[in-house]
């Protein structure tokens, strides 16, 4: 989950730093207030794109944290990605914006943008207009079925991307077993020109690292040694040395005639760094003698590299790659040169993949249909609890050609009316209810799904009422699984929150701010009769927001 939030110099935010609980948080303010820089700053530290215009006014930087913490399954997951924690259960995420750089860091790690999106995935799903956009595209409603249906079909859809690529693979090779015979000998003479230059290099991996080090040892050995010359003569050989001084200092202090525990250490001690100092010394006079300049050995290491980095140019831009390119031609001058032998296997085992494919995708495409039916199910029942009065939700399938999540083609369609024939879920629902049913999908979502913080702004666009209501008793249930915060504008949303937090703007010496506030009851009590339409200050409309907050307490109980 979320526990902190730390924001500097962002837009209108000179500095806020704010502590999350559990539950259900909900954030309010007036409009205009920063709400909307809040969930940027956190889009930020999810890898967006980040706008020097953002940095505030004045200011040379903008700064976002977020600190996690996390369950063991995360922390795992992070380690697979070489991100770990002196603390097994806390992630600090770092985004710095400056005017020529930005810069991600993950528990002080200096991290690129693809692993700061992969890590905040495993940490936090945010939901704006945006993100309920995504249900109007049919492309997008295999990924929700499946992530819903992920314990069952997991390892399934995993091998059918495995097959897949694999039944791709022998396709390019048989595309280029069926060339044309004068294609097919240029290409079979171009490959052994390939083959030739590579092997004749004679490569071994890592080579160029190695080289690249040696080189760079050599061209700075003149300067390397008189630093570690000078270095010598201060320890050791020198008029004036540390060997000398300290032998002065072990003298003094074995001429102490009385026996004390203190004295016995401080000689050991004395002792300790006289060896120390001497190993040293060693160390640097065999480093040295390694340092010996040779004009030849430099000309044969360059003229080396020259030749590895000419390859890099053509084949690969490491050894490792280079020689990967290699077997891959080897293996094709070795099909063409036995046509019949190879096309006779290769239609073969491409007989065998296709079979094997078709085999998965069935039986992922039963498994599919089966959670489907619950899937149909929950969402509709979760549809009935956000006041969608009459509804149908139907998942349907239509069959693809072979791909790598199988041969299902999945669309959502949707009624929402009595009498209404189900139709392609883009073309029912308006802006306000796919708000709405993209909130009931994650709710059915929420057993499978891993990610603690979930994020909702626009959650109550377009709605009022008893839509409220259940809009704000459904994200409560959702909290009582999940982290969840939300920005909304409507007091029976709010009334519903574990914490209540206030963003306000204000202006001072012509400068304006944007702050955060954690809500105590009463303070909460007198916002939500602010977001009721009232004056948060008359005892008519302070009187409606208590029995409101009451209703709410009494529902969450």
């Amino acid at each position: 989950m979320l526990v902190n939030l730390h924001v500097k110099n962002l837009a209108l935010i000179e500095e806020v730093d704010v502590d999350f609980d559990e539950g259900l948080v909900v954030l309010t303010g007036e409009t205009g207030a920063g709400k909307s820089l809040v969930i940027g700053s956190v889009n930020l530290a999810l890898g967006e794109k980040a706008s020097k215009d953002l940095i505030r006014t004045g200011t040379d930087y903008s700064l976002v944290e977020l600190t996690f913490k996390v369950g063991e399954s995360v922390a795992n997951a992070l380690k697979d990605m070489d991100i770990y924690m002196e603390n097994d259960s806390e992630v600090v995420v770092t985004r710095k914006i400056s005017k020529d750089r930005s810069v991600a860091k993950i528990n002080g790690e200096t991290v690129n943008l693809k692993t700061l999106k992969a890590a905040m995935s495993l940490l936090v799903d945010i939901y704006g207009q945006h993100e309920h956009q995504t249900l109007l595209y049919k492309k997008n409603h295999l990924n929700f079925l499946d992530d819903f249906a992920k314990s069952d079909i997991g390892d399934l859809k995993g091998k059918v991307s495995d097959e897949y690529k694999n039944y791709k693979k022998l396709l390019t090779a048989l595309e280029e077993m069926q060339m044309d015979n004068a294609t097919q000998t240029k290409e079979l003479e171009f490959a052994k020109f390939e083959i030739n230059e590579i092997e004749s290099a004679n490569l071994t991996e890592g080579e160029d690292e190695t080289l690249e080090a040696d080189f760079k040892k050599m061209n700075n050995s003149q300067s390397t040694s008189q630093s570690l010359s000078e270095a010598y003569e201060c320890l050791t050989a020198g008029e004036v040395n540390v060997s000398s001084a300290l032998s002065k200092a072990i003298d003094a202090v074995n001429s102490i005639s009385i026996e004390d525990e203190a004295i016995e250490n401080i000689k050991k001690s004395l002792y300790d760094v006289d060896s120390l100092i001497s190993q040293t010394s060693g160390d640097i006079s065999e480093y040295n003698k390694t340092l010996e300049y040779d004009p030849a050995r430099v000309k044969e290491v360059e003229d080396r590299l020259d030749t590895i980095n000419t390859l890099k140019l053509k084949y690969g831009q490491t050894t490792e790659l280079i020689l990967d390119y290699l077997k891959d031609r080897q293996d094709f001058v070795s099909r063409i040169e036995n046509y019949e032998e190879e096309l006779e296997k290769l239609n073969a085992d491409l007989k065998k993949a296709k079979s094997s494919l078709e085999k998965l995708s069935a039986d992922l495409s039963l498994k599919r249909k089966k959670s489907a039916k619950e899937f149909e199910k929950k969402v509709v029942k979760a549809l009935e609890d956000l006041n969608f009065l009459s509804v149908e939700f139907k998942v349907d399938f239509k069959t693809k050609d072979l791909s790598s999540d199988g041969i299902d083609d999945v669309e959502f369609m949707l009624s929402t009316n009595p009498g209404e024939p189900l139709k392609p879920l883009g073309d029912v629902a308006s802006g306000g209810e796919l708000s709405r049913i993209m909130l009931a999908i994650k709710s059915v979502m929420a057993d499978a799904d891993e990610v603690d913080t979930l994020i909702f702004d626009e959650i109550d666009a377009g709605i009022s009422g008893k839509t409220a209501t259940a809009v704000g008793e459904k994200l409560d249930l959702l909290a009582r699984k999940n982290q969840v915060i939300c920005i909304s504008h409507l007091s029976q949303i709010a009334s519903m929150a574990d914490s209540h937090y206030l963003i306000s703007k204000s202006v001072r010496d012509d400068k304006t701010f944007s702050e955060v506030e954690k809500l105590d009851r009463d303070a909460s009590v007198k916002e939500l009769a602010r977001l009721s339409g009232g004056i948060e200050d008359s005892d008519l409309a302070i009187k409606h927001a208590e029995e409101l907050k009451k209703e709410a307490e009494n529902k969450k109980s």
